[in-house]
């Protein structure tokens, strides 16, 4: 009894801590993608980019191609982070590995990955914008617009993520079922419900996308940062497909057909 309790122990301290690191990052990934980079253009004047530099000398300069060999070196490592981990056979030997730790370590890997995104991340200011509002009186509209528009998006990603279980999709869940013997809290779900969390597992892509174009001015390491995220969300979407989706239906079909025998 004893060794069970220190156990759930161990794996509630864990999933809590794991908690605040992925809050905390979550934080800090609203700081850089939004406010960081309006606040440079709040004045109307951004400190981006230099659009007096032909696009002809910026692409021979080092001090960019090493600013942009340093970010698709950060973009590759949470895109393979974050599809590796998603594959279905590396998430099934981690299951047998971590158990109900699972999920937790991929959100703790997630955030890491991020962090050392954000930590290490190279503005390109020696390039010409490929995109700036700098006209009065947009010059000083336009920004406020955006931060605007940015508030809204992430208010709606925080009450998506509430609304679909946020607590099984940072593995606290799976840790407090466990603990009581409940095994996998996906288990008790309806069928119907894992379909839709297996398709909504991406609730907010739109939200996203909007937080990551809709800016004064769009730099070219920002351009980067944006197509890793459609690669990430396109590469999510070939792995869905690829799954097989026998089970599934076929437990749909008996749990319609059950539902049927009942009226």
């Amino acid at each position: 009894m004893a060794s069970v309790t220190v156990r759930g122990l161990a794996l509630c301290t864990t999933s809590l801590l794991n908690f605040a690191f992925v809050f905390i990052s979550g934080a800090d990934l609203v700081r850089f993608v939004s406010f960081r980079a309006i606040y440079h253009n709040i004045t109307g004047e951004t400190t981006l980019c230099q659009d007096s530099i032909p696009w002809s000398v910026a692409l021979r300069d080092s001090s960019v191609l090493r600013a942009l060999a340093v970010d698709l070196g950060l973009l590759a490592l949470f895109i393979v982070q974050h599809s590796l981990l998603a594959w279905l056979p590396v998430k099934q030997a981690l299951q047998s590995v971590l158990g109900p730790l699972n999920r937790t370590a991929y959100c703790f890997t997630t955030a890491l990955a991020l962090q050392i995104l954000m930590r290490y991340w190279q503005p390109v200011t020696n390039a010409p914008c490929l995109w700036s509002v700098r006209q009065a009186p947009w010059s000083v509209w336009f920004p406020l617009l955006c931060f605007s528009l940015h508030f809204l998006c992430w208010a709606i990603i925080c009450s998506i993520l509430m609304i679909f279980d946020y607590p099984e999709l940072l593995g606290i869940k799976q840790v407090y079922y466990d603990c009581l013997g409940l095994g996998d809290p996906l288990s008790h779900k309806s069928p119907r419900a894992q379909r839709l969390l297996s398709h909504l597992r991406h609730p907010v892509c739109l939200e996203l996308g909007v937080v990551l174009w809709l800016l004064p001015a769009l730099s070219l390491d920002r351009l980067l940062l944006d197509l890793a995220y459609l690669c990430v969300q396109l590469n999510s979407k070939m792995q869905l497909f690829a799954q097989p989706h026998g089970g599934s239906a076929d437990a749909t079909a008996n749990e319609d057909g059950d539902e049927h025998k009942k009226k």
